[in-house]
């Protein structure tokens, strides 16, 4: 795996909208984002692209590969940061310069939509990648905990997943190391077979929803395609992200009824990633290891920056 660097005070952080569009409030939002992170030792660039709504829906598919490959290309971004998510990030896989990544690594954080990106460009270059919060998040969540979040993995080089007061919660028991890979199961489903068919063997994987756009059946509906493309006979277990839907079944039922006893593997709950204002960041190609014995059942095993 490629390690990126860890970043410093005064570094640029680069941001890019591959998913849905900045328009109406995020534009404000997106300010006020670019305020706290400046005020916090940063510098921030936005990218050419940044604000454009060529199809009326997103921008175009060339002009978000254009942004995320100049990101990349441009030596004075140290850091490259999502904007917001959205519905169709997979329209960049054919256009990113996947050798201009692998001979620039650095960090790239997103989460929702942005996992499509952020999965394939650690399969397709080894560099590790961050399911982390977006850049928009920093200023419309609640709490800056998920902003803290980011500076205490890029900035300090933490190895901690969450908080000490965080409660984990043992579905399945179980002792294993593998790489970390997932993010939305939305966005995951679709990166099963095919073309762009993700690696999952011996691989951790975690898991969130937002449940207001996926409902348990359509959960389930996720959850049945892996196991009917073997996902479920690959990994070494999973790691489970929050979700909330009104009719309060939660995900970790959804998955066991999919799984009907037929695996052993470790699966652990926790609520501290996901479409929720406790967002820890989770690096995609790191090593971690889950054991339910603990009272923090999962642990990086190996550094994620540099």
């Amino acid at each position: 795996m490629i390690i990126p660097d860890r970043l410093k005070l005064g570094d640029t952080i680069g941001v890019v909208a591959p998913s849905n569009p900045i328009i109406g409030d995020n534009i404000e939002e997106l300010q006020r984002a670019k305020q706290i992170v400046e005020k916090n030792g940063f510098k921030v660039k936005f990218s050419k692209n940044i604000y454009a709504n060529t199809n009326g829906y997103s921008s175009t598919a060339q002009e978000k590969a254009e942004d995320i490959n100049q990101m990349f290309q441009d030596q004075e971004v140290k850091m490259i940061w999502c904007a917001k998510g959205g519905n169709n990030s997979n329209t960049v896989f054919e256009l990113l310069d996947y050798d201009i990544i692998k001979r620039n690594p650095k960090v790239l954080c997103g989460y929702s939509d942005i996992t499509s990106i952020t999965n394939i460009i650690t399969a397709k270059t080894g560099l590790i990648t961050f399911n982390g919060t977006n850049f928009k998040t920093v200023a419309t969540d609640e709490t800056d905990y998920s902003f803290q979040e980011v500076l205490k993995r890029f900035l300090e080089g933490s190895l901690v997943l969450g908080r000490e007061e965080e409660e984990y919660q043992t579905i399945q028991e179980g002792q294993v190391e593998g790489e970390l890979i997932g993010g939305n199961l939305n966005c995951l489903h679709s990166l099963v077979s095919g073309k762009y068919k993700l690696d999952f063997s011996n691989k951790i994987l975690f898991i969130e929803d937002l449940g207001v756009e996926s409902n348990p059946a359509m959960e389930s509906h996720f959850l049945s395609h892996l196991k009917q493309n073997g996902v479920f006979n690959q990994i070494k277990g999973i790691w489970i992200g929050n979700y909330q839907h009104e009719s309060k079944i939660p995900l970790e039922q959804i998955v066991l009824d999919v799984l009907e006893e037929e695996y052993t593997f470790p699966i652990i709950k926790s609520n501290n990633f996901g479409h929720i204002e406790t967002k820890t960041v989770i690096p995609i190609g790191t090593k971690a290891k889950i054991d339910t014995n603990q009272n923090r059942k999962i642990e990086l095993v190996e550094n994620c920056v540099k």
